[in-house]
């Protein structure tokens, strides 16, 4: 009989030991799982300012926004970090004469034709990240596709609310601003405006 409560005894020590080693890992692991990450500097991208809006002759064309006098619009010199895929928002603009685009492209003081594949990136990302980009080629994934484009404008994030700039806010941070021709590329309907992209340095 007291053999018989003794093996009891080790049977239920047993049932115990392996419970708590099992339950033990499981929550070893949901703490790893759910631990937070140190916030890094290297990825931090802040307001550096506010621009004073100043209305005057906007070109409306491809959904453009443009300023309202007395409204304060932020700027930003820098972007997001750059890595293999780059989320970012993928915008419209013509580079061609007389359209939206404003001014001649800052990288090679031209216009380009609607049937091009360029682009403009923010402030941070074109030339004050430590990578000059004017005149590079991107590659922008989107919408199951992807799309070659080559670097000849700066959306500008810090200037904005005058003619060279259409009278248009200043970008945010994160913009990728593609002729309609990337637009095709990627197989968007230009009437949406905006789309989720991302991009890389080729």
């Amino acid at each position: 009989m007291a053999n018989m409560k003794l093996l009891a005894v080790f049977a239920v020590l047993q049932f115990l030991s392996l419970h708590l080693h099992v339950h033990g890992v499981s929550a070893s692991a949901v703490s790893r799982a759910h631990k937070p990450t140190k916030p890094g500097g290297s990825g931090k991208c802040h307001i550096s300012g506010f621009l004073h809006g100043v209305a005057g002759k906007c070109n409306r064309e491809h959904g453009s926004d443009c300023c309202v006098a007395g409204h304060r619009y932020p700027q930003f010199k820098c972007s997001p970090p750059v890595s293999a895929e780059t989320p970012a928002i993928l915008t419209l603009n013509s580079f061609a004469a007389g359209e939206d685009g404003g001014g001649k492209s800052f990288c090679d003081n031209r216009f380009h034709k609607d049937s091009e594949l360029v682009v403009a990136l923010s402030t941070g990302w074109l030339r004050l990240d430590g990578t000059r980009r004017c005149n590079k080629m991107i590659r922008i994934n989107g919408n199951g596709r992807f799309a070659m484009a080559k670097v000849v404008d700066e959306c500008d994030s810090v200037n904005g609310c005058e003619a060279e700039h259409n009278f248009e806010p200043p970008c945010p941070n994160n913009v990728v601003d593609g002729s309609p021709a990337v637009w095709k590329a990627l197989g968007l309907n230009e009437d949406i405006g905006e789309f989720k992209v991302t991009w890389s340095d080729v």
